[in-house]
């Protein structure tokens, strides 16, 4: 699963984010929910998380791994312990900031130059692989509207700023309402309804703060010196209409639902078009931006389908030679499992990215069969959650849409059926919370050796859907109350029925990822001095999951009862 984060993280992002987690777990594994809290607790479920470098996506996914596996508590010992940071795979885009430059100069020349785009695309047959594909044929006429519109919502907000320590004087005593706590509100599920009765911006803004990101939209959006738009500020108005519309409707600002509506249109055609003004760009940027994400996705899914070929072998000798096989099978079982093909990927498959593993082997722990209280002991699921960036979600889904048009697969259908691409591209915004999941399901009825063993299966959602609010109705009220938006459902990208070999999709992806041999060396972790609040931060962590009972608080260095530095490693 491929995730992309949001902002800093606000009670209605946690909230969406463990909710996801539990949606998850309850509707993408076979059986109910407490199946997969079964295996897990039973060290048969197989979980990595990754996030990019930047704690606001490493909270995003903290978040949902709560809601995944059912923990409680705070989200810090969560993101400790369970949440992997890779930011070469995850983060910038280096890679392809030239055709990313160029794709943004041709669609400034498209918006500027009046070109009739997108009104006639409607009737095309394939409307997706028009330069400017849904852009509005009237984009420049609307650009004076989104500047005199960002200019009327800032300076409201700038009145506000001026005003706040005098409104805050007549309505509530300074000493009921302490300033906001951002660290405090990462654990808060609920509004503050304090602030908002108060007339106070919702989350960690206050009024200064608000006018300072209108007043730099409003700057940077219109250059009056020299009389220039620029349209790559486009999708940050929009984001923060979006924003306000959602958390500050009480503040009543005039104009922001119009100002809205302009910035909306004009932002369904820039987004998109900004990773590549027509497929073939699309590709080609998405290749470069993902291809390290991209090379990781295949070595999860050699080395789910070699793990599970190594157990229906195993299962396979048990029933040829019972009595023989069940000693063997159980201390096989017993101990790490490590496949032929493991072996030739090792140093630069999965295990060149997960760091606790040795440099030459993937170490595979299983239940032994003699003490564990399971019918199944084989039965195991491994998942693999990236939490990453609004740049990497749109290059993967390009590379998924257009892979078929590179000329070494130019025989190939695409890997997306017709309908899911014309969803795709009516579905110009993928949102906060916005997934692509990939399912490798196993026919243990057809021969190892047979393609059709293994087939995946593709879904997307894109994401929290604003379009609820938009409607006059009771859900539209109650979303407007907790300030929280519902998380659209999977969509599937094959049609029914349809069968994609992983062999098939092996192949659509091998020219766009980064080759095994091409990932880099296994880099140890070097031993750290830690303060003890540091250590005591990971003991409670540790002791969160049953791996302690008891916790000694450590002895700061240099202490007088401190007779030896205590080292700990953990695993």
């Amino acid at each position: 699963m491929v995730l992309k984060y949001g902002g800093v993280l606000t009670h209605a992002g946690r909230k969406q984010a463990e909710e996801l987690g539990r949606y998850f777990r309850n509707n993408m594994y076979p059986g109910e929910g407490t199946g997969l809290l079964r295996l897990h607790s039973t060290y048969r479920h197989d979980l990595k998380i990754y996030s990019s470098d930047e704690g606001r996506v490493q909270m995003s996914a903290a978040a949902f791994a709560k809601g995944l596996l059912d923990l409680e508590g705070q989200l810090t010992p969560i993101l400790v312990s369970l949440v992997s940071k890779d930011s070469s795979m995850l983060d910038g885009l280096d890679n392809a900031r030239a055709e990313i430059k160029e794709a943004k100069a041709r669609l400034n020349e498209i918006i500027l130059s009046n070109a009739k785009v997108l009104d006639t695309n409607e009737d095309a047959e394939l409307p997706w692989m028009i330069d400017g594909a849904g852009l509005p044929s009237n984009a420049s006429k609307r650009l004076p509207a989104l500047v005199n519109l960002t200019k009327k919502v800032t300076s409201q907000v700038e009145l506000l700023a001026k005003d706040e320590d005098e409104k805050l004087a007549e309505t509530i005593p300074y000493a009921v309402l302490p300033p906001y706590d951002q660290a405090k509100a990462l654990g808060k599920t609920n509004i503050d309804v304090d602030r908002i009765a108060a007339g106070l911006p919702c989350g960690s803004e206050g009024f200064l703060l608000m006018f300072a990101r209108w007043k730099k939209l409003e700057r940077d959006l219109y250059n009056e010196r020299k009389e220039r738009f620029d349209i790559t500020q486009i999708p940050d108005v929009y984001d923060s209409c979006k924003y306000d519309r959602l958390h500050n409707a009480h503040l009543n600002l005039e104009g922001l639902d119009e100002l809205f509506k302009v910035a909306q249109l004009l932002a369904d055609g820039v987004i998109p078009n900004e990773y590549g003004i027509n497929a073939k760009q699309k590709l080609k940027i998405g290749s470069k931006i993902a291809r390290r994400l991209l090379g990781k996705i295949l070595i999860d899914l050699r080395n789910t389908r070699e793990e599970a070929l190594s157990v229906a072998e195993l299962k396979s000798n048990q029933d040829q030679n019972p009595n023989k096989a069940r000693r063997e099978d159980r201390d096989q079982l017993s101990k790490p499992q490590k496949s032929e093909d493991s072996r030739r990927l090792s140093s630069t498959s999965e295990m060149s990215l997960d760091q606790d593993d040795d440099e030459d082997k993937e170490t595979k722990y299983r239940l032994d069969p003699k003490y564990a209280n399971v019918k199944t002991p084989e039965r195991h699921v491994r998942t693999r959650l990236y939490f990453t960036s609004e740049s990497h979600i749109h290059s993967l889904m390009n590379v998924l849409r257009y892979c078929n048009l590179d000329d070494s697969l130019q025989e190939e259908d695409s890997l997306v059926c017709h309908s899911a691409l014309d969803r795709l591209f009516k579905t110009r915004e993928l949102d906060y919370m916005s997934y692509i999941v990939f399912r490798l399901f196993e026919n243990t009825e057809v021969a190892l050796e047979d393609p059709k063993r293994f087939r995946v299966e593709m879904t997307f959602s894109r994401g929290a859907d604003l379009s609820p609010l938009e409607n006059n109705d009771g859900v539209a009220a109650s979303l407007h109350q907790e300030h929280t938006l519902p998380i659209m459902g999977p969509e599937r990208m094959q049609e029914p029925g349809s069968y994609l070999t992983l062999q098939k999709m092996e192949t659509m992806f091998r020219p766009f990822a980064m080759p095994a041999e091409d990932f880099p060396p296994l880099q140890l972790h070097k031993a750290s001095l830690a303060t003890s609040q540091e250590v005591q931060a990971c003991l409670s962590a540790l002791q969160i999951y049953g791996l302690f009972t008891s916790l000694p608080m450590p002895m700061p260095m240099g202490s007088k009862n401190c007779q030896c530095q205590s080292q700990w490693e953990v695993r």
